[in-house]
Parts: structure tokens; C-alpha cells; sequence
């Protein structure tokens, strides 16, 4: 088998060409890569559920829209949650011995999953933002290397604000329109090429 170079903490964002309905035109940030398999969440797609409707001791902690996500078609009994510790260099502190806030995982610098198990009040001052997702997407040994080589996704880097994006249905194309690269021409791509 060959090595895996780590993808953990960056963003897939689906190609026009992939044909999986649930992905297209997803962003999804990896939360785990490795040699065992990947899981992420996709950032942009919002449900009607309200995060009060089913986690009210974490709503008021949840920016807009305050809704529940819907993080990938596995699991989607269960609840994730990710947020973002603005401030200190998590990498740095990781080096440290430092792990960040009680209550939260770093995954990639300042993202991190937060224990939703635990009281929102150790968080409460901690988090710059929140976003709850109902299921995962997930890939196993090889399975995500594959749909690259395919071509199905680009891998980008993320940002802090890709995960509390106020408008996430135009996520897609903001996080291609950011790239330095041909990537940006293909937020330009049309929902519907047939009517071109």
C-alpha cells in the first residue's frame, strides 16, 4: 500500500464532472485523512432543522443561519460538531502540549471538533463560531485517492471562515473564486451547461 499524504484540514470541493447528487457542488472539509479511510463534513448544505430544535444548549453558540447541516449522507442520526478558536497559533500549541479550550479538538489550526457532550458554558467564550452537522461523509482505505485520480474533486486550502459562512450556498463558488489559479474560472461554470 502506498502512503497517504495527509489531506486533514483542507477542503474537496466537488468538480462539474462529478455526478454523485450528494456532492454536487458540495465543500466538503476533511476533518481525518489517513491510511484508514477519510471522513469530512460538507460545509454547504444548510436544512430547515434549527439547531434549538435539537441541541438547544448549543443554539445561541451557532451563528446564521442557525440551522442544522447536513454533513454527508452516513450517519445522519448523529450529530457533529465544528468550530473555530480564533486567537492563539493551535499549531504552535499543539507543539506544546497545548490542546486548545476543554471541549474542542483541534483538526487543522484553528478548526476544531467540539464535544457536544460536553457543557456549551466551557466553550462559550472560546468559540468564534459554530456549525452543527446531522452526518458525515466518509471514504475508506483508498476510496477518496481513487475519486481524485478520477478527477471528482479539487483540493484546496481552507480558511477559518469557510466553516461559518454566512451565504453557504454560494460557498462553492466563493472558495473557487479565491483560488490563484485556473480554479477560479470554474465558479464561472453554469448550474444547468444544457442551457448554455
Amino acid at each position: 500500500m502506498t502512503e497517504v499524504s495527509s489531506l486533514t484540514g483542507r477542503l474537496l470541493v466537488a468538480t462539474p464532472a462529478l455526478t454523485d447528487p450528494n456532492f454536487d457542488r458540495a465543500v466538503v472539509l476533511l476533518l481525518d485523512h489517513d491510511e484508514e479511510g477519510s471522513l469530512g463534513v460538507v460545509l454547504n448544505r444548510p436544512t430547515p432543522v434549527g439547531v434549538a430544535d435539537i441541541l438547544e444548549s448549543w443554539a445561541a453558540l451557532t451563528g446564521e443561519p442557525g440551522v442544522v447541516f447536513q454533513g454527508g449522507p452516513v450517519s445522519l442520526d448523529s450529530a457533529l460538531g465544528v468550530g473555530v478558536v480564533p486567537g492563539e497559533n493551535h499549531d504552535h500549541g499543539a507543539a506544546e502540549g497545548r490542546q486548545g479550550p476543554l471541549g474542542w479538538r483541534r483538526v487543522h489550526g484553528a478548526i476544531g471538533l467540539v464535544d457536544l457532550e460536553a457543557p456549551p458554558e466551557l466553550l462559550a467564550t472560546e468559540l468564534g463560531s459554530l456549525r452543527i452537522f446531522a452526518g458525515y461523509a466518509g471514504w475508506g482505505p483508498g476510496q477518496l485517492e481513487d475519486e481524485l485520480v478520477e478527477g471528482a474533486w479539487y483540493v484546496v486550502e481552507s480558511e477559518p471562515g469557510d466553516v461559518s459562512s454566512p451565504d453557504p450556498r454560494r460557498l462553492w463558488r466563493a472558495v473557487l473564486r479565491r483560488q490563484r489559479n485556473e480554479l477560479a474560472m470554474v465558479a464561472t461554470y453554469p448550474d444547468d451547461p444544457s442551457l448554455n
